[in-house]
């Protein structure tokens, strides 16, 4: 029995949302390489519009399944999570009802889930936690903390009921353990798996262009303001720390998943496009909003580097996507960054503010040899720690650990 199980598994996922994102991302990795590794995948969703997502979840590699479409994610704007923890129970009712035995059972961000798939005696229930939803959400009024408190505990007391939880970094693994007080005084505590990136996907770096790149979802919480003003900040710097004689030639690219059903999307864009003027570098500032892979990989290739801005950021996908296409990365001295990015060899680690950004950004801007010698140590880094092998081999062996019982 334990060698069928090693050789082939019936597994099924459940997330939330197919859209593009790194939790996104990270599941179409896992999916691809658990199929790879000769198990049967299915993926159940909420919601997967084949016109924005990762071309892996049309391709034919793994079916997917959308239950529950038609549930609403909001109501006026409000009750986010309450939406999304109903429609994700409607998934995973369906899933229950519908659907044959699994081996195991991926829970992907939401946890309330879990307590359901358990109803599935032949199945184990692994939780993928990307971070604390309960830190992600706003507390901010009387009514507010009224409305999130039941979800706050439901989150925690669900999320201990999985026979295995992964977290994607040792940041949110220290998190975890500081926020689930209870879980972590049970001894329950997170394996770290972190996520990949497919290295092969990218082309030939190409560095004639002196363009700085920020990828990111349009959200506040990703800080691309930051990535504005600090370029805005190189002009303050000419004649001072920055003597490169190409500073006009020097360009911004914001690009980032976007979707106009979503309010805080809209406004965020514009809130960016207006600094942008109001800091007078709006002709050197270009918004892209939302595009292919080929694309981003084709932006990657071109630019100077990669900025990535979120503070405190659990994990980040886009650090790793940018040094396994040889470019150097700036970002925040602070979370999951600080474990992928090698600061002084793949690129910096700053402190969030424009001066701190704008100082790394004109070291490049000086010797752009750098960039080039800074994104081979990079490429080679991402290969050797953060590729879809490597996590593939991982993610396989916690699932046929715990199908055999193996992980207490």
């Amino acid at each position: 029995m334990a060698k069928k199980l090693a050789s082939k598994m019936n597994i099924a996922i459940i997330h939330p949302d197919l859209g593009i994102g790194g939790a996104e991302r990270l599941i179409v990795d896992a999916a691809v390489e658990l199929a790879s590794h000769g198990h049967t995948v299915h993926i159940f969703t909420a919601h997967h519009d084949k016109n924005r997502c990762f071309e892996e979840t049309v391709s034919g590699t793994f079916p997917v399944t959308v239950y529950g479409a038609f549930l609403p994610r909001h109501i006026f704007y409000r009750l986010h999570a309450l939406c999304a923890y109903i429609r994700c129970l409607f998934v995973a009712l369906c899933l229950l009802v519908m659907w044959p035995s699994f081996d195991v059972i991926l829970a992907d961000q939401v946890s309330v889930v879990i307590p359901l798939l358990k109803l599935k005696k032949s199945a184990k229930v692994v939780f993928y936690c990307h971070f604390p939803d309960l830190l992600l959400a706003q507390h901010t009024t009387l009514l507010r903390r009224i409305y999130r408190k039941p979800i706050d505990l439901v989150e925690e007391m669900t999320t201990g009921m999985a026979d295995l939880i992964l977290v994607n970094s040792k940041f949110t693994a220290s998190t975890f353990a500081n926020t689930f007080r209870h879980l972590n005084a049970r001894g329950i505590q997170p394996a770290v798996l972190y996520p990949s990136v497919n290295i092969d996907q990218f082309n030939e770096p190409n560095s004639s262009r002196l363009n700085f790149l920020s990828i990111n979802r349009f959200e506040r919480k990703k800080n691309i303001d930051l990535a504005i003003s600090a370029f805005a900040m190189l002009h303050t710097l000419e004649g001072d720390v920055l003597h490169s004689p190409d500073l006009a030639e020097a360009s911004l690219t914001i690009v980032g998943g976007f979707d106009k059903r979503l309010k805080e999307n809209v406004e965020y864009l514009e809130e960016l496009k207006s600094l942008a003027e109001r800091k007078g570098v709006s002709t050197k500032v270009n918004f892209i909003t939302s595009c292919s892979t080929a694309e981003r990989n084709a932006l990657l290739s071109q630019c100077l580097c990669v900025l990535y801005t979120p503070k405190d950021e659990h994990f980040g996908i886009v650090p790793l996507e940018a040094m396994a296409a040889q470019k150097p990365v700036i970002g925040c001295n602070s979370g999951g960054p600080v474990e992928t990015i090698k600061n002084g060899v793949t690129g910096y680690l700053c402190d969030p503010t424009p001066r701190e950004f704008s100082l790394a950004m004109a070291k490049f801007l000086e010797d752009p040899q750098m960039a080039q010698r800074m994104g081979i140590e990079a490429r080679r880094h991402v290969t050797e720690s953060f590729s879809t092998k490597i996590f593939g081999r991982r993610l396989n062996q916690y699932l046929v650990d715990v199908a055999q019982n193996k992980i207490d």
